[in-house]
Parts: structure tokens; sequence; C-alpha cells
């Protein structure tokens, strides 16, 4: 059959015609405001657009998600709305699921199963997860992949490019290059499953030694580039966990932290989409991470700047701030940007500069975010704006997606002692050292 999932016209041409109605009619608003000084709704306009983006299955409803969770990349209107649309979309029927398999696996692949179930388990953005049963009896997670999303991908990143085009003409606070820079690439890697594969197995090395931590094994025989089988890990969704156990709030929290700083400050590895839906409770309450799609991986300099900043902060050390920002890319920032960056970068770090059990919402609560990003933003735009570097971008959202993971547990950990023992004994050269072998061990790039 023919291979209907490269990046082809036809395909661009077809995903256009199904989204360049909602974002059309957002750029002919936009420049309406702006030239002719009609009055824009943007309250209502974010419904609509939500609404039309909500009903699209693929990568654009994945980018407004990411969007969502990335401070000052868009009106505080249309994060509202975009926060809103759910991860999970209709699955696709068994008709398709046999055409996709065969095309991945042979046409005997059902063979190759003692069972595969019809229905999928859950349902995303970019492809659908089956329940199986391998023909030595273990239970297995399929994910596969939707057609034609390559094609998709490139279309929906064009959209995003008009759509960020638009916003940057009625407002310079923020340059959003480097984030549109970003966000395409990390979109076309989680097209990659063998690269996905290859991270799920980094993964389970980086964590090997960290308790209350699971990482699925890959079942490479059953595993291609469209196609990722991974073990069946049984849990429960954290929340729900939660309501039965809410002494446990605590525990998970603690899970959490060293499941997604773990990597960080030993390997310079993030995960980039810490929300609540990768992530399930076992009965011992520790925790199984589910989707390695999306994964960045910074130099050791980046992460020796992260604790630099820490320790500018905690000192107020100015010289040292400066050169932490400079690290991360923001190119030679002035007296006035770092102090403008300083406030964001306090209320992000808040929670660990107290050596205090403590709840997250102390500051970083939804209203006091919502006042930090509207200052900073002012500010920003007070200054001249500024360019946010790529590598900025994922860190700045994980750390935020992070702490809402937080927040919804509502736990109460000293977590300036969580950091402290993470980052004892912290060398630069050895973790560039450790993280060299681990990524050269999977066959991975290394970060520039």
């Amino acid at each position: 059959m023919p291979n209907t999932d490269e990046n082809t016209l036809g395909g661009r041409i077809a995903r256009y015609a199904r989204v360049g109605t909602a974002v059309g009619g957002l750029a002919a608003r936009f420049a309406g405001e702006r030239v002719l000084g009609i009055p824009l709704e943007r309250e209502r306009h974010a419904s609509e657009l939500r609404v039309a983006l909500g009903g699209l299955k693929g990568p654009l409803m994945k980018v407004a998600q990411l969007l969502s969770t990335i401070p000052d990349a868009l009106p505080r209107e249309y994060v509202q709305e975009l926060s809103q649309l759910q991860a999970d979309a209709p699955s696709m029927g068994w008709p398709f699921v046999k055409r996709r398999m065969a095309s991945e696996l042979g046409p005997v692949w059902h063979k190759r199963f003692q069972s595969f179930e019809h229905t999928a388990a859950a349902a995303a953005s970019l492809g659908q997860v089956h329940k199986a049963v391998g023909l030595d009896g273990r239970e297995l997670a399929c994910k596969l992949q939707y057609p034609d999303m390559a094609s998709a991908v490139e279309a929906d990143l064009r959209q995003l490019g008009l759509i960020f085009a638009i916003f940057e003409r009625s407002d310079s606070a923020v340059s959003t290059k480097q984030i549109q820079a970003e966000i395409g690439a990390r979109l076309r890697e989680e097209l990659d499953y063998e690269r996905e594969a290859k991270h799920a197995r980094l993964y389970r090395h980086m964590l090997a030694e960290t308790p209350g931590v699971h990482v699925p094994v890959v079942v490479p025989d059953l595993s291609t580039r469209r196609l990722l089988t991974m073990e069946w890990v049984n849990g429960r969704k954290i929340l729900d966990f939660v309501k039965d156990h809410p002494d446990a709030r605590d525990e998970l929290a603690m899970n959490m932290f060293r499941a997604w700083y773990v990597p960080f400050y030993c390997y310079g590895v993030i995960h980039g989409d810490p929300h609540l839906g990768n992530y399930t409770v076992r009965p011992d309450r520790s925790i199984n991470l589910l989707d390695f799609g999306c994964i960045r991986v910074f130099p050791a300099r980046f992460v020796k700047g992260v604790i630099d900043l820490y320790d500018a902060l905690k000192t107020g050390n100015q010289d040292k701030a400066v050169e932490a920002y400079r690290t991360w890319g923001f190119g030679n920032p002035s007296k006035e940007l770092v102090d403008v960056l300083n406030i964001w970068a306090r209320f992000v770090y808040a929670p660990i500069m107290d050596d205090r059990a403590r709840r997250i919402e102390e500051t970083n609560s939804g209203h006091y975010g919502r006042e930090t990003a509207a200052k900073v933003h002012a500010e920003l735009r007070r200054v001249g704006g500024v360019e946010v570097p790529r590598e900025f971008v994922f860190m700045d959202r994980a750390a935020i997606g992070l702490g809402s993971v937080f927040l919804h547990l509502n736990a109460e950990v000293n977590w300036y002692q969580l950091f402290q023992e993470m980052i004892r004994g912290f060398d630069v050269d050895v973790l560039q050292a450790r993280q060299t072998a681990a990524l050269k061990a999977q066959a991975l790039p290394l970060p520039e």
C-alpha cells in the first residue's frame, strides 16, 4: 500500500483547508483592529478559536496546549481558552487500525500477538494506544501514529507562524521566533517513535537508581518509526488515587519531583510535557512514566546556569545572574532586562528558596502567577521587548507545568531540601561526561 505518512503537498493542502478558516478569521480580525480601528472581542474570538481547534485531531491541538503553558506566548484571553483543550480525541476505528498495523508489521501482524484489543485504550493528538498481549504473555501498550501526520505537522506549524506574526504586530513585548523554532523541533521529533523508544530506554537508565519511579520496557521487535510497543504498566490517574488516599499527596509529589529533576540535574534532560495524563500511580504509591515523545536535552552549561541563577537570587549577585542568563541564550542582557527577568525567576524559584515545608500555592497560585506574568509583560514592553531563547522555552514551560501538578496535589513538602539533595556535589564536567555516555549508549545526538 502507498505510504501516506510523508510530508506531501496534497496532505499539506488538505490540512490547510481544515484549519485555514479559524486561523484566517483570526488574522482578518487582528488586521481590522490594527489597521481600521475595529475593536476585537478577544474573549469571544478566543472561545471560537478553541472550539475550532478542539475539533481537529493532530498537532495543532497539541501546539495550542503547549502555547497555553508558555508564559507570554499568547494573550491571556487565548491562554485561558486554549488551556481547556483536551488531550483525548475520538479514536480511529478498527479498519484503520488493521491497515496501520499491516503497514508497520506486515500483513500477518496479528500472528505476533496473542491478542490485540480492537478499541483504543487511549487516544491523543498524534496517535492512539491499544492494549495487547504478546506471544510471551506480557501485557503490552501499542501506540500507533495517525496517518499523514508529517504533512499535518508542517501545515499546522505554518499556520502557527501566521498566528505568531499577527500577535507580534499587536504586541512587541516578546519575540516569538525562537518559541516557534523550538515547538517545531519538538513536534517533528514526536513523529519519530524510534527516537521516542530511545528516549524511553534513556529514562530507564537515568532513573534506574531512583526509588518510587518506573519506566516501562520497550519491545523493539514490535516497534517501528510509527508504532511504539512497550510493556503495559498498571496504575491509576494521580488525582483519582489522591481522592482515595489523601495522605499520599506529599509522597507522590516527592516521587514526581525526583522523576523530573534527577534526569535534569544528573544528565541535562527534561520531560517537556509534565501534565497529569503522562503519569499514573501504583498501589505502593510509586509513579509510572508513560510518554517520552517531548524530551529536551540541554548542554551541561545550561544546567549550571540554572543553579547559578538560583545562587545569584539567594545572594543578590547581579553579575552572576547576568552570566546565568547569558548562558541560557539571552545574549548580552542589560541591567534593566535582568531586573525584569528576575521578577519571573523569583516566582519560579520561590518554592526552593525557603528551608521549610510549604505548599506551592503560597507564591505559585493562579492569581499570583497571572499578576506576575502581567507585570513581567508590561516591564518587557517598557524595556524594548525580548527574544526568548530556544533552550529556555520548554525548560520554563515544563517547570511551570510541574508546579501545576504540585498545585493540584496540594502537597506540603520541603522543596528546598529536595533541591539541595539534587544539586549536592554538582560538577558541570562530570554531568557532561555522564550525559555523553548515556546519549551515545542509545545512539541519541549530543546537544549543540
